[in-house]
């Protein structure tokens, strides 16, 4: 077992939007004790999609029993399967609705064996920092990628694909089924910070200045700081903004 400490925290804001369509969640696992996962979901035109996502996060985490010590594989296996019966779901409600709800994903799982596996799908996004220094982060450039080589685009196509509906790479989308990006570290130790965050933060920001927000002040104090300089940056022109923070301290040593 790691010896390390977590603080973590969410917090939101509206933007200038008239309803909040971000989601976002810390929890533990029902038969995983020590396990931890951090959920966030971006809602696309309304929050039935983003509320899918944590309802789905929830159900698919209390079933999963890790036994002595599973496997990357198998840690990343568990966010796929949140990526892919949340997605049936939401294509399933649309029907019945009559109307698409989308949604992005990350979702993050750290281990008590000093490890941290994520995953990601449309465009919010992960960070991995250690001592404020950006180790990781989630992109497009995969996605990109991957539609130019499984679906013969041309590169300019696959950058602009979120302004096609047929090519964006949301859970939900009835004409695709989405792209996740799969990532790991192994070795947690004190100092390592996870950011998971909506476009409505990211898009304000440097990674350096992610990396030193974080890495000097509380969760609590990271997200207030960084939502107020958002709101500045953005001169009242944001959308939601939401997100999680899970830092890695020192273990208090017992006496």
């Amino acid at each position: 077992m790691t010896s390390y400490k977590i603080e973590a925290g969410t917090a939101q804001h509206l933007g200038n939007r008239p309803q909040q369509n971000d989601r976002v969640a810390l929890m533990g696992g029902a038969r995983a004790p020590g396990y931890v996962l951090a959920v966030l979901s971006d809602g696309l035109a309304g929050a039935a999609g983003s509320e899918q996502v944590l309802h789905t996060a929830k159900q698919v985490f209390d079933e999963f029993k890790p036994g002595d010590r599973p496997s990357i594989e198998r840690l990343e296996q568990v966010l796929r399967d949140i990526v892919q019966e949340t997605h049936t779901i939401i294509k399933m409600n649309a029907v019945a609705a009559q109307a698409e709800a989308h949604a992005s994903f990350v979702g993050l799982v750290l281990s008590p064996h000093g490890e941290a596996v994520w995953a990601h799908v449309g465009d919010s996004r992960l960070y991995h920092f250690h001592d404020a220094r950006c180790l990781a982060r989630t992109g497009d450039a995969d996605y990109v990628e991957h539609l130019v080589s499984s679906d013969r685009l041309p590169l300019e196509s696959a950058r602009n694909h979120r302004k096609s509906k047929l090519l964006l790479n949301v859970l939900g989308n009835g004409r695709k089924d989405p792209f996740v990006t799969v990532g790991h570290h192994t070795g947690l130790a004190p100092g390592d910070v996870f950011l998971l965050c909506s476009d409505g933060l990211w898009h304000f920001f440097t990674d350096a200045e992610l990396g030193a927000a974080t890495a000097r002040a509380t969760p609590r104090q990271a997200s207030e700081m960084l939502i107020d300089k958002a709101a500045e940056r953005s001169q009242g022109k944001w959308g939601n903004c939401s997100m999680a923070i899970v830092k890695l301290g020192h273990a208090q040593a017992r006496g």
